[in-house]
């Protein structure tokens, strides 16, 4: 996984600039009034502090579209341009009038960065340390702002401290990010995926993974490009085929299921647990352990039933079976010569072809979907291409692959495995069909246990000896293959090739699917809470809100002006954070996201509490200026070990791939909204409530955040993305279902 911590890093330097900055305008402004004369016009000053804002505001509102057309890496190294030349500009500025344009610039490149950084660690980071790399931006973010309030006190000290120069050093740091965006950076698998270019992201996951088997998570990256698929909760009992059958003698093949894997190995049966629908079941389990929380969300509990009860232990290397059969076997060639290089198919309405001069790989060449044709099942095998044979073998005698290495790619992340079923449904016109249908697995703790499950099932005729395994499974129509006939392409997951109709891309239509409206709901409403819990508007003006606090009190006897000791204070609350912010990275991914919020906003709503009654009760200088600075550190390191890095990490997991982009900037243009409204409104609520009053809105809606999160902020830890949104589309679901039994 080192390859995925590098790239991250590397990523994570674009909020290393966006800390910078906003530390450096809180200190260059104080000097920046005095050169402009803007004492008698606090609205000019607010609009330099406030225009990065802008700039980020208008540049979120097309920044996810088109990073779902160019791709993620050209976004960010755009954004690295955009830091160097508005850095070049500011160290120019011969006025407010070119300052301001200089702030735009600068805005558009935060605005980039905030937004895209936590995608683009998301769609690379395996599942099982995702929440950690992802804590990595608030940490680079709170890094930069320590640095850089560094080099402004230090400034500050100079008989005459230069403003241009404290924002042009910006355009150095951007140097170097410019570079690893342009030579190290890879772009995002999932997105090359989504554009059809299989060789490419099979070599980017190789590299980011640290091993040549990846076929499993190539087939999994396809699969989650579909939106709003009908998906439904199942649970199996799931062994050898030749010991289940012993074991169950009173079982039919009818009640049998055979399950195939991306590798080539062993064949195994799944049994389903007999009785009520387990969705059905899930949704009475939710809708009774909600009955004593009232409007508590019911994809709250199904995803808390996940992390209660199935082992936390999982990794991709922990396989559910070592010796996975395979349906994607490689075909028959009437020309040995011949290669397939996937990137060549042709999309208009012709047959996939071969390519002898285009890129192979082992992995990438003719694997197929194989299951013996049956004569009724003939006309939907697609024709031969170029002499190539699609051989579907229904009845298929499965090579036996080598034990361990058979299964190692079925791994998903956080112990959910991936697998294919054959399912027959009728058609419109009556006639069978079959359409192959994903499942996402997850095994219980122990061969033969009986709890762990979604839905707790009775299974009084599960084998009580063996290698048996009860698993929950979420099952939907498998984007590798549709039942569409000839003009759809059957592909095994070694040579996965999205569907036509999802490769023309995402429309703003399918934001309202029920899932994704779900998800959406939860992004925004905790986008709102975070930047009305006030952190940002803190942040750009703490010297200020610390010099009215009194700290200059505390090193005055040492010489240092009260500016230079606003600064000073600013940069160790700054390096406070950073231990704090460790911290978190350490948990995010073992308590998980919602157990952080809900432990960590109890301790920032007291720490503003303590501040709103030492600024009511009357104390002397020395006293209120200790109480105020401890107060404001307890806040901040509260605020970045969650409500910081959180409500972004959650908005880049809870979409699905082929709406991430849309999703992303609905988010992220809430977020600078709602960034804008407090950054301006601080100056005047200082001046009307003064700082006690500011600070007690602020716990307000910490109280308002600590009920959202309870209520509706499901926990995400260690799930793969594409389970995640699979989860959120059972939920919309089951909570249709309990709205109409209602």
């Amino acid at each position: 996984m080192n390859g995925a911590v590098l790239v991250a890093i590397a990523a994570a330097i674009g909020n290393l600039l966006q800390g910078w900055d906003n530390a450096t305008i809180a200190g260059a402004v104080l000097y920046i009034k005095r050169e402009f004369h803007l004492q008698t016009e606090p609205t000019i000053e607010g609009l330099i502090v406030a225009m990065s804002l802008i700039g980020a505001t208008a540049i979120t509102t097309f920044s996810g579209p088109v990073a779902d057309w160019l791709g993620r890496r050209p976004m960010l190294i755009i954004s690295s341009v955009l830091y160097f030349l508005s850095g070049l500009v500011m160290l120019w500025s011969p006025n407010v009038y070119v300052l301001l344009l200089a702030r735009l610039l600068d805005g558009f490149g935060i605005g980039l960065a905030v937004t895209l950084v936590p995608v683009y660690i998301s769609e690379t980071a395996p599942s099982e340390i995702r929440g950690q790399l992802n804590t990595l931006p608030q940490f680079t973010g709170s890094g930069g702002m320590f640095l850089s309030y560094c080099m402004v006190f230090w400034m500050s000290l100079m008989d005459s401290p230069k403003w241009r120069l404290m924002l042009g050093v910006l355009s150095i740091p951007s140097l170097l990010y410019f570079a690893l965006t342009v030579f190290y950076l890879p772009e995002s698998p999932r997105w090359l995926v989504s554009k059809g270019r299989m060789a490419e992201a099979k070599q980017v996951l190789q590299r980011l993974r640290g091993r040549e088997d990846v076929a499993g998570e190539m087939a999994l990256l396809v699969e989650g490009l579909g939106v709003g698929g009908d998906t439904s909760i199942e649970e199996y009992i799931i062994g050898p085929a030749d010991e289940l059958a012993d074991n169950q003698e009173q079982s039919t093949e009818k009640d049998q299921i055979k399950l195939y894997g991306p590798e080539q190995g062993l064949s195994w049966v799944a049994r389903p647990v007999t009785g009520q629908s387990t969705l059905g079941l899930v949704s009475r389990h939710g809708s009774m352990a909600n009955q004593s929380v009232p409007l508590m969300d019911p994809l709250v509990t199904l995803f808390g039933s996940v992390h209660e009860k199935f082992p936390e232990t999982g990794s991709m290397r922990s396989m559910l079976f070592p010796n996975m059969g395979s349906m994607f076997s490689v075909a028959e060639h009437q020309d040995k010569n011949e290669q397939w290089d996937e990137e060549s198919l042709q999309r208009d309405g012709e047959d996939y072809g071969s390519d002898g001069g285009g890129e192979s790989d082992d992995n990438l060449r003719s694997p197929l979907l194989s299951r013996q044709t049956s004569s009724t099942e003939k006309d939907m095998v697609p024709p031969a291409a170029n002499g190539s044979i699609l051989n579907m073998r229904r009845h298929s005698s499965l090579m036996q692959g080598a034990a361990g290495e058979a299964g190692s790619s079925m791994g998903i992340g956080g112990g959910w495995q991936l697998a294919w079923k054959w399912s027959e449904k009728r058609g419109k016109d009556g006639k069978k069909e079959r359409e192959l249908q994903r499942i996402y697995l997850h095994p219980e703790d122990a061969p033969g246990s009986r709890r762990g499950s979604v839905a707790s099932l009775p299974i009084a005729d599960a084998p009580e000896e063996g290698g048996f395994v009860q698993a929950s499974a979420l099952v939907s129509q498998s984007m590798l293959y549709s039942k569409g006939g000839k003009d759809m392409h059957p592909i095994g997951p070694a040579m996965v090739q999205p569907a036509e109709s999802v490769a023309v891309g995402p429309s703003w239509q399918d934001l309202f699917e029920p899932g994704i409206k779900r998800a959406l709901f939860v992004g925004v409403g905790i986008q709102i809470l975070q930047q009305f819990s006030g952190i940002n508007g803190v942040l750009y003006y703490t010297p200020q809100i610390l010099e009215q606090a009194g700290v200059g009190v505390l090193l005055s006897n040492m010489g240092i002006g009260s500016e230079s000791a606003s600064l000073l204070i600013s940069g160790l609350t700054t390096l406070l954070m950073l231990p704090s912010i460790g911290f978190a990275m350490r948990l995010m991914d073992v308590s998980g996201r919602r157990w952080l919020l809900l432990t960590t906003l109890p301790i920032l709503l007291l720490s503003l509490i303590i501040l709103v009654l030492g600024n009511i009760i009357p104390m002397g200088s020395l006293v209120h200026a200790i109480i105020s600075t401890v107060s404001v550190v307890v806040y901040f390191c509260c605020f970045v070990m969650a409500f910081g890095p959180i409500p972004n990490i959650l908005c880049s997991e809870i979409f699905p791939t082929r709406v991430r982009g849309l999703c992303i900037a609905v988010c992220a243009l809430t977020f600078w909204i709602c960034d804008i409204i407090v950054t301006y409104s601080l100056p005047v609520m200082l001046s009307s409530v003064g700082l006690a009053g500011v600070f007690g809105i602020y716990a307000i809606v910490c109280i308002l955040s600590w009920i959202f999160v309870f209520l509706k902020v499901p926990e995400t830890k260690g799930m793969p993305l594409e389970v995640i949104s699979e989860f959120f589309a059972v939920g919309a679901k089951q909570a249709a279902t309990d709205a109409k039994n209602n």
